[in-house]
């Protein structure tokens, strides 16, 4: 059994994105710069963003902090972006999600200039990755792609199927795997909470993608012997016996499921990682397209 272990596979990435980025100061031009946005105080959210920021420097890049409060208006947020939008030092936008309930998250989404919306998730870039045209591709399929591409994990021709349909995640990644790329060509089904015989469907998978965000939902039962299997779930759950009175799980049940998987993605330190990756390659994208 392999461990498709995120943290090579992004660390190659950020070696990589280094070199690009030192060749492209040495001409006396700015690295990358990338804004994030943050409302309000979430404890998962301050997590993310602090690590999108670390991986930045890590790599070379610039970023920027925008913290606003939880109980900033809509129109507040809307005026922030738009600024970031006029700005030409800013190569990269994200706004860090959950919203505040109050915010509109489709409005926010549609509000970044698509050739900055290094997330992916605005609606054109969304119709240019279903189209197969040149786009940003959401951070974590991105990551997955690149995760597959790392450990050369065979795709073409195999049967795919994809627990969760968000349009995060679950939507892009079906689309991706089914794809005229290097890591497509499968046959893909696409699962979620109304499909029939799940369990049996997911038993059938040669390349298993579980983002539903269930600790534990994928068992050893719903997996065929050898699979690929790659989990996104990341979800707190209280332990009073961890040091910070929660741990991380997946959505999968690694124990069992790692006795019969032939590949397999921890949590922490797979899916994670590479969303952060994607991302990166993302901003850089941006950078060369916008300052071309």
């Amino acid at each position: 059994m392999m461990v498709l272990d995120g943290k090579i596979a992004a660390q190659a990435v950020k070696n990589q994105l280094q070199e690009q980025t030192a060749a492209i100061t040495a001409q006396g031009k700015p690295s990358p710069h990338l804004a994030a946005i943050l409302v309000g105080n979430n404890g998962a959210s301050e997590t993310y963003v602090a690590s999108k920021v670390k991986n930045c420097a890590e790599t070379g890049f610039r970023s920027t902090l925008l913290r606003l409060p939880q109980d900033c208006s809509e129109t507040e947020l809307l005026a922030k972006i738009q600024e970031l939008n006029q700005d030409p030092d800013i190569d990269g936008i994200l706004v860090q999600l959950p919203l505040p309930a109050h915010i509109a998250e489709n409005k926010v989404i549609e509000a970044i200039d698509p050739r900055k919306d290094v997330d992916g998730f605005h609606p054109s870039n969304v119709g240019r990755l279903v189209q197969g045209l040149p786009t940003f591709i959401p951070a974590t399929p991105y990551g997955i792609l690149l995760l597959l591409d790392h450990f050369q994990v065979p795709t073409k021709g195999k049967h795919a199927v994809v627990i969760g349909r968000s349009n995060i995640v679950g939507r892009p990644m079906s689309i991706l795997l089914s794809s005229a790329i290097a890591q497509g060509n499968c046959t893909v089904t696409l699962c979620h909470s109304h499909t029939q015989n799940l369990k049996a469907l997911a038993a059938e998978a040669d390349i298993l993608v579980a983002a539903l965000g269930r600790p534990g939902y994928v068992t050893a039962d719903m997996v065929k012997p050898g699979a690929v299997v790659i989990d996104v779930g990341i979800t707190r759950v209280e332990d009073a016996t961890a040091a910070k009175g929660f741990r991380i799980k997946g959505d999968v049940d690694y124990a069992q499921v790692s006795a019969i998987a032939g590949a397999i993605t921890p949590v922490p330190g797979g899916v994670g990682l590479m969303t952060i990756a994607g991302l990166l390659k993302n901003t850089l994208q941006a950078y060369l397209q916008n300052r071309g």
